[in-house]
């Protein structure tokens, strides 16, 4: 890494020469604008509006724009005499608690480095800030701008994040603040299963940028001579539910799913997710066009095959009732008196 400031981090009656250094790069993939045909460069020359000769750096200066098309134009020896372009000072000004400084105040982190014999104070002012849990208010002037900033200890290393001034914070301006919103208890329980269920420790190495990736791919491949692979597709996410209590249980279900965790429910009971989806094509589907009920055809009852079994029945019991008559006459017969001679 490369030193882009010298100074001194100011500690009361305390002096520590630091060096400043980038603590971030960005790795987006930058080109330069050629021409189609050829691949040349395309090249930008600063000309003037007025009289139209191309202009050195040399010959530029700064001009603040007062509105109507006039201009007030400032020239090196009008910065020279500004304090900041001078200032190799960090001040401390304060200790306060980390987490009353809103994080949306942070803008650029800057490593800090002892410079010489300043190695002692700076261990000093590491272990100290480390052991109060605070951070130090500090201002510094970095590219001739007075700039309010942070320090603190990580990987054992003094860090200074420059911040936002508070007038450079905008402020919110959206209609539906003004509006009376209300939440129902179940939709907000709902809400607050789905954040326990997707609760997890931020690791950023889990993390990675795609689209750098695929891009970088295509890169390798021209530079290569072959053919550029395609990323798979990605499964598309379902389409909003029907209403906000679907969407959670839906959400809810597909978090307990990535976890490696049983679905709520049985196997065949249909979970929030094919219940979304079921609403989600029912209310897609217009009722002129909806298909009529399939008729289910209706089984013959077998009422001719049972009518021979009621005449077999009949006919038995025909049968046994002469039966038991002739056996009533015979027994008459027997014990009816004779007629003597």
């Amino acid at each position: 890494m490369r030193a882009i400031w010298k100074g001194a981090v100011s500690f009361g009656l305390v002096s520590i020469g630091v060096k400043l250094y980038s603590a971030t790069e960005e790795k987006d993939i930058r080109f330069h604008q050629v021409h189609r045909d050829d691949g040349g460069r395309i090249r930008y020359k600063r000309t003037c509006s007025v009289c139209g000769e191309e202009v050195s750096y040399d010959d530029i200066a700064k001009g603040y724009d007062l509105g109507g098309g006039e201009l007030v134009i400032l020239t090196d020896a009008d910065f020279a005499d500004l304090p900041l372009t001078s200032s190799r000072a960090i001040d401390v000004l304060e200790f306060v608690p980390a987490e009353q400084v809103d994080p949306i105040l942070y803008n650029k982190a800057y490593f800090l480095e002892p410079e010489g014999t300043a190695t002692k104070p700076y261990v000093l002012l590491r272990d100290a800030l480390a052991d109060s849990e605070r951070v130090a208010i500090v201002k510094v002037a970095l590219r001739q701008r007075e700039q309010l900033a942070t320090l603190r200890v990580r990987d054992g290393v003094l860090l200074l994040n420059t911040m936002l001034w508070p007038d450079e914070v905008r402020t919110p301006d959206f209609g539906f603040l003004d509006e009376d919103l209300k939440v129902r208890p179940p939709e907000l329980a709902m809400a607050a299963s789905l954040i326990d269920s997707m609760a997890g420790e931020f690791q950023p190495d889990a993390f990675t940028d795609d689209y750098r990736a695929a891009l970088q791919e295509v890169i390798d491949a021209k530079v290569e001579g072959r053919e550029v692979v395609q990323p798979a597709e990605e499964e598309a996410a379902p389409a909003a539910a029907v209403d906000l209590m679907a969407a959670l249980k839906a959400s809810v279900e597909r978090a307990r799913v990535a976890r490696g965790e049983a679905p709520a429910g049985g196997a065949d009971e249909p979970t929030p997710i094919s219940s979304a989806r079921s609403a989600q094509r029912a209310a897609k589907t217009p009722a002129a066009k909806a298909e009529p009920a399939k008729k289910t055809p209706a089984r013959r009852t077998p009422t001719k095959k049972a009518e021979p079994a009621k005449k077999t029945a009949a006919k038995k019991t025909t049968e046994k009732k002469a039966t038991k008559a002739s056996a009533k006459k015979t027994a008459a017969k027997k014990t009816a008196p004779r007629k003597s001679a």
